[in-house]
C-alpha cells in the first residue's frame, strides 16, 4: 500500500464472515506487517483456552486487520462443548478457579517468563552473523507469539472477578462503577510502575550523594544513565537491574513499531528523577471510601460485598501484570533484534534507516538479511508513511454484518448468566466510551479517576512525541497500554479519545493517584497542544481554559 493513500482510497472490506468491530483502544494506530502476521493466531488461541477453561458461551475472539487497522469480533463456543461449558460454569464461582490462575501466575508463569525474557535479552544482535541473526529474529517472533497468547489466557482471571463485584454492588446501591472502581485502587502497584527493582533503584539513589549529583547533571542523558550503571556499592547494580527490566519495554502499545524506553533516555532519566524525590501514592483514603459504599449495602449482603470486593481486589494486577511480563517485554526485545539488523542493512544501502526494517514481515526481514530478496527500500518507506499518517479515526467503526444479539440470560442458568454479565460489564468497561454532548470549551468523558487539576495539555499522537511530555504536563491522547506506566510520574492527569473505566489509561490514573478522564471521543481534535486545561476527574469534564 503506498504511503501516499488518502484514506477515502482505502477500501474497508470485512476480513471474514459475521460483524466485525475496531479496537481503537488497543491499536489506536495501523499496524506493521509483522504485527499484523504475527497477532491473529496467538491471539486467538489465548482467548480460546480462557472461554473453555472458564466455560464461557464463546469460543474466543478472532482478530483481523484491515488496511493495518485491527478488528475483532467474537464466536460462539462449538454446539458439542456447551454441555461441558455449563458444568464448567458451575465450578467457577463455587472454586474462585481465577485463584487458580492467579496462583499459577505467581508461582510459575510469571518467573519462567522473566528468565526466558532475559535469556533472550542477554544475546547481543549486533554480535551475530547474518544467518545468526536470522535465526534469533525467528526465536525473538516464537516467543512473542507464545506471550501474546499468554497474555490473553490470563485475561478472565483479571476481568470475571471485577465485572461481577460491579454487578452485584451496583445492583445493591446503584453507584456507578467509576465510584466502585476506586475502591480497587491500591490493588495493581505494577500499574503505578511499581516494582522491586523500582523500590531498590530510588533507595540506593536516594542514599548516595554521587548518584544524586549525577541524576541532576545537563550532560547527555544516555550518558548519565551508563555512569549510573557504572557507580560502585548497591547503586550500579540497582540501576542496571531497573533498567534492565524496563528499557526494552515499549514506551506504549504492544507493536515492534513502538519505541522502547531506553530509546528515549531523556524522557526515562525524567521519571526517574521523578521517582526518586518520591510522589505520595497514598492509597489509605479507600478505606474511608469503602466503607461509606459498605454502609449503602442491604445488610443482608454486606458478608457477600466483603467477599466480592475481596476477590476483585485480589486479582486487579493481573489486568496490567499479563502484559507487561508477556508480551509487552517480549514486543521490544522483538524490536530490539529487528533494529539490530536494521543497521546493517542500513549500513549496506539496503534500506534508508534501520528503523525502517520493523514494517517488514518476517519473512522479508530474513529474505533482506540473507541476500535473497525482499521489499525495496521504497516500499519500506512508504509503508512507514502510512502508518503515520493514519489513525483508527480513519477507518470504520463496524465491518460486515451485525452481531447476532447475546443468548437472552433468562434462558440460562443462573451461574451462566451470572458468569456472562460479568464478562459483558467488564469488557464493556474496556472498551466503552462516553456519549456524552460536548460544549464549546468543555468536554465530557468517563470519570476515570478523581481529583481535578490544571495544567498545559501535552497532545501526543505516538511515542515518538514522548520527549515533548514535561514534569507536571496533561498527557492528551488517542489511548494508553500497560506500557505506558513508566511515564507516569512526570504527569499532572490524563485525557483520552478512547476507551473506558477498565482501559489501561483510566487504570494507571486511578493506581497512580492523578485525575483522569477517558472516553471522550474527541480530545485530541479539539485541544490544541499546549493549551491549559482543567481536568475534573470527578465529573468526566475537561474545560479547555484558554
Amino acid at each position: 500500500m503506498s504511503g501516499s493513500e488518502t484514506t477515502t482510497e482505502l477500501r474497508f472490506e470485512p476480513p471474514g464472515p459475521g460483524g466485525w468491530a475496531l479496537d481503537p483502544v488497543h491499536f489506536p494506530r495501523p499496524v506493521t506487517r509483522y504485527w499484523a502476521e504475527t497477532h491473529p493466531e496467538a491471539f486467538k488461541r489465548g482467548t480460546s483456552d480462557f472461554a473453555r477453561y472458564y466455560g464461557m458461551l464463546i469460543d474466543g475472539l478472532q482478530m483481523a486487520y484491515v488496511n493495518g487497522f485491527a478488528y475483532n469480533k467474537i464466536g460462539p463456543a462449538p454446539d458439542e462443548e456447551i454441555p461441558q461449558r455449563f458444568q464448567r460454569a458451575e465450578e467457577v464461582f463455587q472454586g474462585k478457579l481465577w485463584r487458580e490462575q492467579l496462583r499459577d501466575w505467581d508461582e510459575t508463569i510469571k518467573p519462567s517468563s522473566i528468565a526466558a525474557h532475559r535469556a533472550i535479552q542477554a544475546v547481543d544482535p549486533d554480535g551475530l552473523s547474518d544467518e545468526e541473526l536470522v535465526t534469533y529474529l525467528t526465536r525473538c517472533r516464537d516467543h512473542h507469539a507464545a506471550m501474546i497468547s499468554q497474555h490473553m489466557r490470563f485475561t478472565a482471571a483479571a476481568m470475571i472477578p471485577t465485572g461481577d463485584f460491579l454487578a452485584h454492588v451496583g445492583d445493591w446501591t446503584e453507584l456507578q462503577p467509576a465510584e466502585l472502581l476506586g475502591l480497587l485502587r491500591g490493588s495493581a502497584p505494577v500499574s503505578a510502575g511499581g516494582s522491586a527493582e523500582l523500590e531498590r533503584l530510588t533507595t540506593t539513589i536516594g542514599q548516595d550523594s554521587a548518584a544524586l549529583e549525577l541524576l541532576q547533571s545537563d550532560d547527555d542523558p544516555g550518558r548519565v544513565l551508563a555512569a549510573l550503571r557504572s557507580l560502585g556499592g548497591d547503586t550500579g547494580p540497582a540501576v542496571s537491574g531497573y533498567l534492565d527490566l524496563v528499557g526494552y519495554r515499549p514506551l506504549d502499545g504492544f507493536d515492534i513499531s513502538e519505541p522502547s524506553a531506553l530509546e528515549f533516555p531523556d524522557v526515562l532519566l525524567r521519571a526517574i528523577r521523578v521517582a526518586v524525590s518520591g510522589r505520595d501514592l497514598d492509597a489509605s483514603g479507600v478505606e474511608g471510601r469503602t466503607a461509606d459504599v459498605r454502609s449503602k449495602v442491604p445488610e443482608q449482603h454486606r458478608s457477600e460485598f466483603d467477599e466480592l470486593l475481596g476477590e476483585a481486589r485480589l486479582t486487579y494486577r493481573l489486568r496490567d501484570e499479563r502484559g507487561v511480563y508477556s508480551d509487552i517485554w517480549a514486543s521490544g526485545l522483538m524490536r530490539r533484534a529487528v533494529l539490530g539488523g536494521g543497521r546493517r542493512l542500513a549500513s549496506k544501502g539496503r534500506i534508508r534507516d534501520a528503523a525502517h526494517l520493523v514494517d517488514a514481515g518476517l519473512d522479508e526481514m530474513c529474505s533482506l538479511l540473507t541476500d535473497s530478496a525482499g521489499p525495496s527500500a521504497d516500499e519500506l518507506a512508504a509503508r512507514l508513511e502510512y502508518r503515520a499518517a493514519h489513525s483508527a479515526k480513519d477507518a470504520p467503526p463496524f465491518l460486515g454484518s451485525p452481531p447476532p444479539p447475546p443468548p437472552d440470560p433468562s434462558g440460562l442458568p443462573p451461574t451462566v448468566a451470572r458468569l456472562m454479565r460479568a464478562t459483558e460489564i467488564a469488557l464493556g468497561s474496556v472498551f466503552g466510551s462516553s456519549e456524552a454532548q460536548h460544549e464549546e470549551n468543555l468536554l465530557r468523558g468517563l470519570a476515570a479517576s478523581p481529583g481535578v487539576y490544571e495544567g498545559p495539555a501535552r497532545r501526543v499522537s505516538g511515542p515518538s512525541e514522548f520527549g515533548r511530555i514535561v514534569q507536571g504536563d496533561v498527557l492528551v491522547t488517542g489511548a494508553t497500554t500497560e506500557a505506558f506506566n513508566i511515564l507516569l510520574p512526570l504527569l499532572g492527569a490524563i485525557v483520552t479519545d478512547s476507551g473506558g473505566l477498565l482501559s489501561h489509561s483510566a487504570i494507571v490514573a486511578r493506581e497512580y493517584g492523578i485525575p483522569g478522564v477517558v472516553g471522550t471521543r474527541e480530545a485530541t481534535e479539539r485541544i490544541a497542544d499546549g493549551t491549559r486545561v482543567r481536568v475534573d476527574g470527578d465529573a468526566g469534564e475537561v474545560a479547555v481554559l484558554a
